[in-house]
């Protein structure tokens, strides 16, 4: 072999590896762009949770709350037992029109299954939003007198301005935006009073088309292959300048006859009166009952986070009576749900002794509409029932 012919065969050598190496890298190449897109195709996009968290208004101070008389003989007379309304009484304010009910259903079973089944009252079982309230009540709050004329301004002769009453108790007009129908799949703990506990399963339902609204709560506890409603309310009304104006309410619990509450506005009566009672009631601005009293206040939140500064008076007449329930807004609260954590706007309504012996919490999430996502009652036994949402299903916009 000659010097030349070996040269030659090095530099094909030479040759042939440099193109493997190129087309090697160039295979590589080719294949990762490939595999990128193809990643970048297939990938799901993450999950992103947003949690609204707002500043809290500053605290105001309110008058202390007083108690709602109700109406003297003579103005219970002119309200019919059917809830016809047709006389006026002299102090009543006018009112607007009125809404309509929601539903909520549960299923309750021991948490000790071997344990036979205790007998269960329905009073002693509390998945709604009730009071416990003891009829007691001092004088009626006197309607606002009117205002004198303003004196001219002793320099300029001009009017001085106008002095602006404070609005009667209790009929605070609030800045209300409704949230949108919804169906809440809610999970529910109850301790009795004995320390007996009980888990299970609600749902509670809000609908309105913007001049109507249909609300509902039913309670019960599933035995065995059995199932007992223990209670059932429902509300109905429309949706007016205060928010949700009920005009009647019914309350069904079991073993006991169907109660119901009127919302008396037509004529000008403007009283609320019982078909368990011959009491009657003055009807205050944005009055309203059991089951609608989450939502109006998740409708004040909604329109205005700023109103929550102050306490919210809202009157709520149940089976027998009306009473001015007082909520104040706790802080914020981070709430562990199966629908993950939620940042929370806590409300309390203390018990008020002599008139209502029970606590009520509302936990309202401005993150998803202001809907309320727990609500807890503890009554003055010792009984503690909460509801927690674990699904919500927006049926409306």
């Amino acid at each position: 072999m000659t010097i030349a012919s070996f040269l030659s065969q090095r530099r094909r050598m030479v040759l042939f590896c440099a193109a493997t190496v190129v087309l090697h890298g160039l295979a590589i190449d080719w294949a990762a762009s490939h595999l990128v897109a193809s990643a970048t195709v297939n990938a799901k996009p993450a999950v992103v949770t947003a949690q609204v968290r707002l500043t809290l208004p500053p605290r105001l101070v309110s008058a202390p709350l007083q108690e709602i008389a109700p109406l003297d003989a003579a103005a219970r007379a002119a309200v019919k037992p059917n809830g016809d309304t047709p006389a006026k009484p002299a102090f009543a304010r006018p009112r607007p029109a009125l809404p309509a009910p929601t539903q909520a259903g549960a299923a309750i079973t021991a948490v000790d299954s071997a344990a036979p089944a205790p007998a269960i009252d329905a009073a002693d079982l509390d998945l709604a939003v009730t009071p416990n309230s003891v009829a007691t009540a001092t004088a009626a709050p006197a309607p606002p007198a009117a205002a004198p004329a303003p004196a001219p301004d002793k320099a300029t002769g001009d009017p001085a301005p106008a002095v602006v009453e404070p609005a009667p108790q209790g009929g605070r007009r609030y800045k209300v935006n409704l949230p949108p129908s919804a169906t809440f799949d809610m999970d529910v703990a109850r301790v009795d009073a004995d320390g007996a506990k009980w888990t299970g399963s609600a749902v509670m339902t809000w609908h309105t088309d913007g001049s109507r609204y249909r609300a509902s709560v039913e309670a019960g506890v599933s035995l065995l292959v059995t199932r007992l409603n223990l209670l059932v309310l429902r509300s109905e009304g429309a949706i007016d300048d205060y928010g949700i104006a009920p005009e009647r309410a019914t309350e069904k619990r079991a073993r006991r006859s169907e109660t119901a509450t009127h919302f008396n506005r037509n004529g000008g009566a403007n009283t609320i009166s019982f078909s368990a009672s011959d009491r009657s009631y003055p009807l205050l601005a944005g009055a309203q009952d059991k089951a609608t009293v989450p939502f109006q206040l998740a409708g004040i939140g909604r329109a205005d986070v700023n109103q929550l500064g102050g306490d919210i008076d809202i009157q709520v007449g149940e089976d027998k009576e009306a009473t001015l329930f007082r909520f104040q807004l706790v802080g914020e609260d981070e709430l562990n749900t199966r629908m993950g954590n939620l940042v929370t706007w806590h409300l309390t309504r203390p018990p008020k002794p002599g008139t209502y012996s029970s606590r009520l919490d509302i936990w309202l999430a401005p993150g998803m509409q202001w809907y309320p996502v727990q609500i807890r009652n503890t009554e003055a036994s010792g009984a503690l029932t909460t509801q927690t949402v674990s699904k919500i299903t927006i049926t409306g916009q």
